[in-house]
């Protein structure tokens, strides 16, 4: 996660192809029913119940594979906390609220977080923490036992068991890009939809397969002029984002960090050319298909696509929310204060201060993490704009 970025010139490497447990329970769904498309390997790959990445391992931190903004500096989830915090206090300091997260990992952003909330009276006092993991979390229990009641801790393997009737503030850290992805590569008379199946030396491979409505492919190039032979365009699966929204009557607010990309002169059925689907494993890259469910599988997000998710009101048991940004990183965090608490914290710990400049340099860097990392905001139309906007 952290500072990934998409490596679409990896080279081909059949021959280090790994038949992981996973890799032969694909090889045989393969076999019986046919090609499965990068949407479903990538869910596969993530979260099956036997050998799902997200499942069996912890992949977060120097030892694993990968590292996130809050493992980089503390300040990160700090004013993540104290945004919440504002937030509750726009909510009108309701006396009981659900502090969501959405992939908390080790739990190193809400600990820091509920850290710097204790200077805010009753912010603790009215929050349940809620943990939304395909994971068990049943562990974080006890990292949180130092700021709440165990009682006041929960577990969630989906969305959908959120409650809709106590005000919510919910965050979301690098969540959005482990939504599965689908990849589209167009031909030249229509488009067809990269799966995965099987090469002649029984090895996962990429292969192509036909979309199910040629009026899809006819609006796609209709709305895509410009669109040429052998381009591939991603999609990704944001139900989540309307499940999220779905039965909610009391005010509740998301915020959503992550790396992608956002145009906003790009018209709304128009498509972003590219492909960033990408698999790292031990703090490198490596081609998507060689260790299926021992590497994490990510893509860059469309926040064009994540704010319109969002915004489009789809059905009755949908309410409508108010969108703020996207913006970048570097922007959001610089509203917050990053430097002006990053100096107070030099100050009072000089043995390491160059380390809290590096880490926090890291999280603002224009070419880096400041600049590839957005930042989106959903309320309830009825509270202000969210803080950090």
């Amino acid at each position: 996660m952290s500072e990934r970025t998409p490596d679409t010139d990896l080279p081909y490497d059949g021959d280090l192809r790994r038949n992981t447990p996973l890799a032969l329970k694909l090889k045989d769904r393969i076999r019986a029913e046919g090609p499965v498309t990068i949407a479903e390997y990538m869910r596969a790959c993530l979260c099956d119940p036997e050998h799902g990445y997200y499942v069996k391992q912890q992949g977060i931190g120097a030892q694993g594979d990968f590292v996130t903004a809050p493992e980089i500096s503390q300040i990160f989830g700090e004013l993540i906390g104290l945004w919440s915090a504002v937030v509750w206090q726009q909510m009108g300091m309701p006396q009981r609220f659900n502090l969501v997260e959405l992939g908390p990992g080790r739990g190193t952003m809400l600990q820091d977080a509920l850290r710097a909330t204790k200077i805010v009276p009753g912010f603790l006092d009215a929050a349940t923490l809620i943990l939304v993991d395909v994971a068990p979390t049943d562990r974080l229990a006890d990292v949180f036992a130092a700021h709440l009641p165990r009682t006041r801790v929960h577990h969630l393997h989906n969305v959908g068991g959120i409650p809709g009737d106590i005000p919510t503030i919910l965050v979301g850290n690098e969540f959005l890009d482990t939504c599965p992805v689908q990849q589209y590569v167009v031909q030249p008379d229509r488009v067809v939809i990269r799966a995965i199946g099987l090469d002649s030396n029984d090895r996962l491979d990429f292969v192509t397969r036909p979309c199910g409505d040629q009026n899809d492919t006819a609006d796609v190039f209709a709305a895509n002029p410009g669109l040429r032979d052998a381009d591939c365009y991603e999609a990704q699966d944001l139900s989540v984002l309307h499940k999220l929204r779905m039965h909610r009557t009391a005010p509740w607010t998301a915020l959503f960090l992550d790396y992608g990309h956002y145009d906003p002169q790009r018209g709304e059925d128009h498509q972003a050319v590219g492909e960033t689907f990408q698999a790292v494993r031990n703090h490198k890259y490596e081609h998507p298909l060689t260790s299926p469910g021992e590497a994490d599988l990510t893509c860059q997000v469309d926040f064009n696509d994540v704010k319109r998710w969002l915004e489009h009101n789809l059905s009755h048991d949908v309410p409508p929310v108010v969108v703020d940004g996207p913006i970048t990183q570097a922007e959001f965090l610089g509203a917050l204060g990053i430097m002006e608490r990053a100096s107070r914290l030099m100050t009072a710990n000089p043995k390491i201060a160059h380390e809290i400049e590096l880490a926090v340099a890291r999280l603002m860097a224009v070419t880096g993490m400041g600049n590839r990392f957005k930042v989106i905001g959903a309320r309830s139309p009825s509270l202000p704009r969210l803080p950090g906007f």
